[in-house]
């Protein structure tokens, strides 16, 4: 099962590093495996909380998730998003950005740093929204009891996560602008831009998150109620599972936007920033589907919850970027940690069933997951 679930990813690392060698040499072959760690540790709760949302998917989707899912990721994000960005902001052409990248590598990093501001804005409300929502809502498995408990009481307010994310939005923008005049206004500009880039990472939050939960919600229905015809059923299958693969990626941008920038800490050269980060993206798309596979999120049942509390630490990070520099590694072992811990929990409470102790004690361990 591993060696058939990642047998691509091997083979995208070989390829990969075969074409580092004969693009720069060794040290080029070093470089992109730095990234490709750099990824796959930046984005191990992205497959955890991505593999939650493909459970629910069939083989035929999740299979297309590590085809046309990694074509995306990989060359969208990975290789196109930067240079996108780059001429977006230097109001520049495809080609001029493409040969910018390639040419004058130094300008190409200063540009893209100069739009961190507005990528983590949008990357950095996105992520918020989805911690939020989980973290309002009443689930019947709750890791950190006694906080879980009071936010699913809170979160019986209706729009009380749009709300926080707002406020947290403004009080970026606005201190992000108050920076910004105290030191000359050489950015007093972006404040705006911040503004209205968070503004549209909710938005994108909304629509597709939406719309992936209501088809999701109207399959259940049919499958309930089995009124409609087979056909009917299928179809409706199908809309669910596209929204929630355009769920899927447009979640995935969000976690990529950290390690782009991240990466420029290493490398300012496009080709082995797209091949690095390729391949790291590409383990991260295999592990999803393996802990699909095996179970993994039902065996260790706060594994998802880990990942949600990651996700909330870098929409935090993110927003805090904006503003500030945070090394990466710090970055990574947030999540490593927050992950690690739950899945510890985990254990506890398997190894507390285990022993016949029953649902009060797996609830006792709930209640006792504290640092």
């Amino acid at each position: 099962m591993l060696l058939k679930t990642f047998r691509w990813s091997f083979a995208v690392t070989a390829l990969g590093l075969a074409l580092g060698v004969w693009y720069g040499g060794w040290t080029a072959f070093g470089v992109i495996a730095i990234l490709a760690v750099l990824e796959i540790s930046l984005s191990f709760d992205n497959a955890v909380v991505n593999a939650g949302i493909l459970k629910k998917m069939s083989a035929f989707w999740q299979k297309i998730f590590l085809t046309v899912g990694v074509l995306i990721a990989v060359f969208g994000m990975r290789l196109a998003f930067p240079v996108v960005i780059v001429a977006v902001t230097a109001k520049l052409n495809p080609y001029d950005a493409v040969n910018l990248a390639l040419t004058d590598k130094d300008r190409y990093q200063q540009l893209v740093t100069d739009a961190h501001p507005a990528i983590a804005a949008f990357g950095g409300m996105f992520l918020l929204m989805i911690f939020l929502d989980f973290i309002f809502e009443d689930r019947d498995i709750k890791w950190l009891g006694w906080l879980e408990r009071p936010l699913a009481r809170l979160g019986k307010v209706d729009m009380l996560s749009v709300c926080i994310a707002l406020i947290v939005l403004l009080i970026t923008s606005f201190t992000f602008a108050a920076h910004a005049h105290q030191h000359g206004g050489a950015h007093a500009d972006k404040a705006q831009t911040v503004l209205i880039s968070g503004i549209a990472g909710l938005i994108t939050y909304m629509i597709v998150g939406g719309l992936s939960g209501f088809f999701e919600d109207r399959l259940e229905a049919e499958e309930e109620r089995e009124r409609e015809s087979d056909r009917s059923a299928v179809v409706l299958a199908g809309q669910a599972a596209f929204f929630m693969f355009l769920y899927l990626e447009v979640l995935d941008a969000s976690f990529s936007f950290d390690g782009v920038i991240g990466a420029f800490a290493i490398t300012n050269d496009i080709v082995l920033m797209a091949l690095g980060l390729g391949i790291g993206a590409m383990y991260v798309r295999s592990l999803t589907v393996y802990l699909v596979r095996q179970g993994t999120l039902d065996d260790y049942v706060y594994l998802e919850h880990g990942a949600h509390y990651a996700i909330g630490a870098l929409a935090v990070i993110l927003m805090v970027t904006i503003q500030y520099q945070i090394n990466e590694v710090i970055t990574g072992l947030v999540g490593v940690v927050l992950i690690g811990w739950s899945f510890w929990s985990s254990v506890r409470r398997n190894r507390a069933l285990a022993e016949g102790e029953g649902e009060g004690t797996a609830e006792a361990v709930d209640t006792a997951n504290v640092p």
